[in-house]
């Protein structure tokens, strides 16, 4: 494939320096990827803490005019935290309206100034979120009728209370989002509750099911990964990939697109291999795996490609001559949600595919260099800073600034595989 990630080239300014990125999924009742909210963190700090609000919308408005928010969320739209001083600033309109919700802060006072900049900003056609409702109040009143989301913290209250507060606020003109759902069950309360948008790491949470199987088209695609870390013979992978009628599909379909740039029409599995390369084949089918019914949106596999992605990034600064470790990285972060995918215990899994050692101790007990980075990630994830995220990148010897630019490459090229794979194959 063509598709190649350029981590030096997407250090945008000097606040990149401190700072990481923080991208949490929201999904709708379908659970379906619509929106990222955006946190920035300053990677030195003392504490949980985020950065003022001014110094978070600016980091956000340097992305949207210097990279282009596509980059960071893709098709999706981007939730920016605002606090009074931002919402008032003048360089808030250099945010793209179309993509970005501007979630005003819960410490803004529904002043007369700030309720005639709200009104102002949405007849510029931006959109607007009310963060943190915990009950009623003067302010939510005169802040509501300009929202078009309320969000509420669910781990703030108890389920009579949230469902109390569901009921005061559900209005045809707002919908509302559940944030820290991190439950299945949590999530399946909210939606009997009627909330229309979720937030929170319950899809990534695995629900081990006593008995299940992994299916067989995941076992047939398990079967290729074990070939090509064997350095099987090119027939030999090539009669499993036929073996498969969804495999030799999605291979042609993934091969004839502008993505991997083939001159012209691939119409048999031999070509199609060699086009694609062993490498980019491995990688493909890691990602294959957690697509279902030929949907690539899913927010797992999201989560997934962007874990391998940055941990390959990550790996190739920590060891640039070992191209071998960027691959396992990239292994080991894609792997490290199969749990979840499969409903099946990691141990179980690992006991379906040979994968090396440092990869089993990186996955089953984040172990070694590469469950060091898994973890990193992994905090990341969940916007978590302080001393032991400072710790940890002292400890693999990364900066604040690689690590940044690293995420914004991984992003950049999942988008770019998203959009690749889900091309119509050429006529």
């Amino acid at each position: 494939m063509t598709l190649a990630a350029r981590p030096e080239s997407t250090v945008p300014m000097p606040f990149a320096n401190n700072f990481f990125l923080a991208r949490q999924p929201i999904l709708n009742r379908n659970q379906r990827l619509v929106a990222y909210e955006l946190l920035y963190r300053n990677a030195e700090c003392d504490g949980a803490e985020i950065t003022n609000g001014m110094a978070a919308t600016a980091a956000v408005i340097a992305h949207a005019s210097e990279l282009g928010m596509e980059q960071v969320v893709g098709d999706q739209l981007a939730y920016v935290n605002v606090d009074t001083q931002g919402l008032m600033s003048d360089f808030i309109r250099f945010l793209p309206n179309n993509k970005v919700i501007l979630e005003v802060l819960e410490t803004v006072e529904a002043t007369p100034d700030v309720l005639a900049r709200l009104a102002e900003l949405r007849q510029a056609g931006f959109k607007f979120a009310l963060d943190d409702v915990a009950g009623s109040s003067e302010s939510l009143r005169k802040l509501q009728p300009l929202m078009d989301v309320i969000k509420i913290d669910i781990k703030q209250m108890s389920r009579e209370t949230l469902a109390t507060l569901t009921r005061s606020l559900k209005s045809p003109n707002q919908k509302l989002l559940a944030e820290k759902v991190e439950t299945h069950e949590e999530f399946q309360h909210c939606m009997e509750l009627g909330f229309e948008y979720f937030q929170g790491y319950y899809f990534a949470r695995p629900v081990i099911l006593s008995g299940k199987k992994i299916a067989p088209s995941q076992l047939a695609i398990m079967h290729l990964l074990d070939l090509l870390s064997g350095d099987a013979e090119q027939r030999d992978i090539e009669r499993s990939v036929k073996l498969d009628p969804l495999i030799t599909l999605n291979l042609l379909r993934l091969v004839n697109t502008p993505a991997v740039g083939a001159r012209f029409r691939i119409n048999s599995v031999a070509h199609a291999l060699i086009v694609l390369g062993r490498r980019q084949l491995q990688r493909w089918l890691q990602i294959l795996l957690y697509v279902k019914g030929q949907q690539y949106d899913t927010p797992l596999l999201q989560l997934a490609t962007t874990r391998g992605k940055t941990m390959e990034l990550l790996l190739e600064r920590l060891q640039p001559s070992e191209r071998i470790s960027a691959d396992i990285g990239f292994t080991v972060g894609i792997m490290s949600l199969m749990d979840t995918l499969f409903s099946v215990g990691m141990a179980e899994i690992l006991g379906s595919v040979n994968v090396l050692d440092e990869v089993r101790d990186a996955l089953l007990h984040r172990g070694g260099q590469y469950g060091d980075t898994l973890r990193l990630i992994e905090m990341i994830e969940r916007a978590q800073d302080g001393p032991e995220l400072t710790a940890l990148l002292h400890k693999l010897r990364l900066t604040p600034k690689e690590l940044y630019a690293c995420q914004l490459a991984a992003f950049e090229w999942v988008n770019e595989y998203r959009l690749g794979v889900n091309e119509e194959p050429q006529r």
